[in-house]
């Protein structure tokens, strides 16, 4: 269930909206009345994904570009802005994992990590910027719990998630006075998605990853998709800097033993 609220008239562009949790939260603004725009690296899950928008009842276009191009981003949001004019919600959540221990990990796996997560973020923070709203528009990052609890095998993205919500922090001082407001939102262990089944592979470590949530569950595309909606809404309208994790209690938790399975994950 989502909540109700009135994005029409309203353009939104969901960057790696194409699938897993980004995928749903662009069907939920669709479904507010948003006209949507999606971007990921592949032109079928583009294609597939304005399909469903359309579905949806919803405007929607597409288009394809690398986060880790800063050129190519640049011009397929241009491509959005000549079509539908200034944006009023941003949803950055281009993202990249695989887990590996220090040792093991490349310098190269490494660097490709950061360059989707944190310099993505930058490349399309600053390609948006000349078309958001002034004063109204709200950005959002999908960060990750990984960038505040170490967690084994996953430095990479420790690294990268903590720069994309200083990313969050920084830009929302910087730019509070064009009126534009910024926030992460962090989701724990959603179902259904590519990251949980490469961290939860097996059915009992997906039920060990739900007992060890102080809700007693996992997550849903649903429950980010909300966390978004308010976040763009004039219901969060003095909400700017904010780190909001969206996981259930699952961080109070330690992330419920995810670092020793992970560990044991890598090491098999």
């Amino acid at each position: 269930m989502s909540i109700q609220l009135d994005f029409s008239k309203q353009t939104v562009l969901v960057v790696g909206g194409t699938s897993g949790i980004n995928r749903r939260v662009a069907e939920m603004f669709a479904e507010q009345g948003a006209q949507v725009a999606v971007a990921s690296r592949d032109p079928k899950k583009v294609a597939d994904t304005v399909k469903k928008l359309h579905a949806l009842g919803a405007e929607a276009m597409g288009f394809s570009a690398d986060v880790r191009d800063a050129d190519a981003i640049d011009e397929g949001i241009k491509s959005v802005h000549q079509q539908y004019g200034e944006f009023d919600v941003l949803v950055s959540g281009a993202a990249g994992n695989f887990p590996a221990l220090a040792e093991n990990l490349t310098p190269n796996g490494f660097k490709s990590v950061v360059d989707i997560d944190l310099r993505g973020t930058f490349h399309v923070m600053h390609a948006a910027f000349p078309y958001l709203k002034k004063p109204g528009a709200s950005l959002i990052n999908i960060s990750a719990p990984q960038a505040t609890i170490p967690v084994m095998a996953q430095i990479h993205v420790a690294a990268a998630k903590a720069g994309v919500d200083v990313i969050t922090r920084n830009l929302a001082l910087e730019w509070g006075r064009h009126g534009i407001r910024i926030n992460s939102v962090v989701p724990g262990p959603i179902a259904d998605t590519e990251g949980m089944s490469r961290v939860a592979p097996t059915d009992e470590a997906m039920e060990q990853t739900a007992r060890s949530v102080p809700l007693g569950r996992l997550g849903t595309g649903d429950d980010i998709g909300n966390a978004c909606l308010f976040l763009a809404s004039d219901l969060a309208s003095y909400i700017s800097g904010a780190i909001l994790p969206v996981d259930g209690a699952w961080a109070t938790n330690g992330l419920g033993g995810m670092s020793d399975h992970l560990a044991t994950l890598v090491e098999a």
